[in-house]
């Protein structure tokens, strides 16, 4: 067992070389989407007015005489997170529902208005909002606040057998998964184009709850490292500044509840599976 222990350490020196991004340093930008400014709200593309958002239907321009508008762009309140809830059921929406009506929502309305036959306005109705509530159903609480900003991609076919941390570049999402069920969900980060975070099959090599990078002597709480010096772990510059910065090669996670608890569950020798 002592002859071990040389390997061991080495492993671990060689596994903290590029991993925490550069918190208060301009990071660069994210390779797998376009960055998104971290004041925006989270699932549209405006930021919240500070002034009252809600459009008196009386005001909105562009209103056809007679025709009442319940929700339009700048308004904010519960109905339009149902909206956007529905819409998304109905393949209109692909973001998580925020309650503020911005430019996505607004185009995710005209999308279903002309599906559906109705006037494209980019504004709900009585007549749009009728006949998205005949369409869909009753959103769950968790449809209503989804686990996730982005919505989560098909499992990849690695992860629909044994213990598995599920990440996806293409939906920027990490699903914690057993046996093909999703446990937690979560949202992650990447590495810039410099520094890339690898694709492929991995497993966790090691763990540490407390760990600070050794390069760029960064906290990464919670470390779970998989492929050198690369690991999931919190990161509180992503949760400060969102997809505006990026990681150097680790996959970063900005909800610190999510990602201790599911380093509580993960096991060294788990899987690991970084696609597209």
């Amino acid at each position: 067992m002592r002859k071990a222990l040389p390997a061991v350490a080495a492993v671990a020196l060689a596994a903290t070389g590029c991993t925490a991004q550069a918190v208060g340093a301009s990071a660069p930008s994210s390779p797998s989407a376009p960055a998104t400014p971290s004041t925006a709200p989270a699932g549209d593309a405006e930021p919240t007015p500070s002034t009252s958002p809600s459009t008196p239907p009386s005001a909105t321009p562009g209103a056809t005489p007679g025709r009442k508008i319940l929700m339009a762009e700048g308004t904010e309140n519960e109905q339009v997170r149902e909206a956007q809830a529905r819409l998304r059921q109905a393949g209109h929406f692909h973001r998580g529902p925020t309650s503020f009506y911005g430019s996505m929502t607004a185009k995710a309305v005209s999308s279903f208005q002309g599906k559906g036959g109705l006037p494209v306005t980019g504004e709900v109705d009585a007549a749009t909002w009728d006949k998205l509530v005949a369409v869909t159903r009753e959103p769950t609480a968790d449809e209503l606040r989804p686990p996730t900003t982005h919505e989560l991609d098909k499992p990849d076919a690695r992860c629909m057998t044994g213990r598995v941390l599920c990440v996806s570049k293409e939906s920027r999402t990490l699903a914690w998964m057993i046996d093909g069920k999703v446990v937690s969900a979560m949202d992650v980060r990447f590495g810039s184009e410099n520094t890339p975070t690898r694709e492929g099959t991995f497993s966790v090599g090691w763990k540490a709850k407390e760990w600070e990078s050794t390069i760029y002597h960064t906290p990464m709480p919670y470390a779970m490292f998989f492929s050198g010096g690369q690991a999931v772990h919190y990161s509180s510059d992503f949760a400060a500044r969102g997809y505006a910065g990026a990681s150097h090669g680790c996959v970063n996670v900005r909800d610190k509840g999510k990602i201790a608890a599911v380093f509580d569950q993960v096991k060294v020798g788990d899987k690991v599976v970084v696609h597209w």
